[in-house]
């Protein structure tokens, strides 16, 4: 299709970015975003083609700021009467508001990824064909296994963002995921396991047979160590934390609590603390949207801000937030290429991108060693967390108990509790073995979601809250 967006309206550009203009009069900041996305999906559930979709959507959004307000309309029809609309609607924040329009945002000749787009190859029926071999393949494995489920989906964003200033940029973003999660069972007990990966990338290496039995077998690893786990005992111990996708624990705990619209209203746990130690020595967290072909990485933000490579905590100091450009002005700091918008009917806000842990100078097996009695946690599944208050809960997908050093028995049902900022201080030991997650990060927030990625080093930490099932 054509990527130029402006010329799905039928108006011509000049006329558009008249009324762009005039919309935005008055304002301090603002935007025409307008997108077009394609998205494809399909499942194989237990023997079977479960589900299966394919749809495009475009539209845009108009938004005006004007201090802490904003106005914004949006709509599927791109048509300069639509557009007329919105900029009468989006033009009642602005009456009797006299604004200093912001300076657009630099430019980059950088590209974190290429512009294919994944969704016409393989084909339909290549990928229909996949699916169906993991199922066999993961069936023939073990006897054990009682159910397999395998999804695989592609997304082909392009947006396109014209401001009152006549700066524009455009941006095309391809996504690509594999997901396969079995169920395995022995008499009446059953247990699971799952494995994904997915980044800005065509599907390429991961449908060739031996990627694809990569993930298999990990996904049927991780269920028949939980069919042989015992019961978590509750109470404070040490906890090891595992490398790669355990750093969504850090994304939640942590990481919202950096976002800029958090600290300005004054709703986070680490609202005020800029320059103050939130974390032990050593805990340096980044957020790096720059990272090629990563699942949370972006050429430019929803706002036209490049993405950068963010120091948030700089060996355990609090040294800055996530920012938008609203928040940032209004925090008089600089936006920080992390206004993002899950689509043309939602504003952007401060979000992450690919959040993690830099690595220390210990090995795992010297982490672990040094471990009396605890609990290795190697990954997590669902979560909650309390922003203004830091507290979350995280419970283990895989986990295993820690006796003199060395790893023991598995366990299951194992909750990890406590506060984000008191979590950090309780670091003790970071692994040299920092490396990102597989690529399967959704993020969450006030009803949008964004892909976003995650990672850390092993990780000690002291004394952490353990809720079990052991009785």
């Amino acid at each position: 299709m054509n990527t130029d967006l402006l010329t799905l309206f039928d108006a011509d550009e000049a006329k558009l970015r008249a009324i762009v203009a005039e919309a935005l009069s008055g304002a301090d900041d603002g935007e025409l975003f307008v997108e077009h996305v394609q998205a494809e999906s399909l499942t194989f559930d237990n023997g079977r083609m479960k589900g299966g979709s394919f749809n495009t959507e475009q539209g845009f959004g108009l938004r005006a700021v004007a201090g802490e307000a904003v106005g914004y309309a949006h709509a599927g029809d791109l048509s300069e009467a639509a557009l007329k609309r919105a900029a009468d609607a989006v033009r009642a924040v602005t009456s009797g508001y006299a604004g200093s329009y912001a300076a657009a945002p630099q430019r980059t000749n950088k590209v974190l990824y290429g512009d294919g787009n994944p969704i016409g190859a393989p084909t339909f029926e290549e990928k229909a064909k996949l699916l169906q071999q993991i199922d066999s393949y993961l069936r023939n494995k073990d006897d054990k296994v009682r159910q397999v489920t395998a999804s695989i989906a592609a997304s082909w964003q392009v947006v396109d963002i014209l401001r009152a200033d006549g700066h524009r940029v455009r941006d095309i973003r391809p996504m690509t995921r594999i997901n396969i999660s079995v169920v395995v069972g022995d008499g009446d007990r059953q247990e699971a396991g799952s494995f994904g990966t997915g980044g800005r990338i065509g599907f390429g290496d991961f449908v060739t047979q031996d990627n694809w039995h990569r993930g298999a077998d990990e996904a049927l690893r991780q269920a028949l160590v939980n069919l042989e786990a015992i019961d978590a005992p509750a109470g404070t111990t040490d906890v090891v934390l595992g490398s790669g996708w355990p750093g969504v624990m850090l994304h939640e705990a942590v990481g919202h609590g950096l976002e800029g619209d958090f600290n300005r209203k004054k709703t986070s746990a680490f609202a005020g603390l800029l320059g103050q130690m939130v974390a032990a020595p050593g805990v340096t967290v980044v957020d790096d949207g720059t990272i090629e072909n990563r699942r949370g990485s972006i050429t430019v933000d929803d706002e036209g801000t490049p993405s950068a490579y963010n120091v948030l905590i700089e060996n355990g100091k609090l040294v800055g937030y996530m920012q938008d450009r609203q928040n940032a002005r209004l925090m008089g700091m600089k936006a920080t290429g992390n206004g993002r918008r899950q689509g043309y009917a939602h504003t952007p806000m401060p979000r992450m991108t690919n959040t993690y842990m830099l690595g220390g100078d210990k090995t795992p097996e010297e982490i672990i060693a040094s471990v009396k009695k605890g609990i290795y946690a190697v990954s997590f599944g669902g979560g909650q967390v309390d922003i203004t208050s830091g507290k979350f809960v995280f419970g283990c997908t895989e986990a295993y108990l820690i006796e003199n050093g060395k790893i023991g028995a598995p366990i299951k049902g194992a909750m990890l509790i406590g506060n984000g900022p008191e979590a950090m201080k309780r670091v003790s030991m970071i692994g040299n073995d920092m490396k990102l997650d597989t690529g399967i990060g959704n993020c969450g927030k006030a009803g949008q979601w964004v892909p976003v990625g995650v990672g850390q080093p092993h990780l000690r930490m002291d004394q952490v809250t353990v809720g079990g099932t052991k009785a």
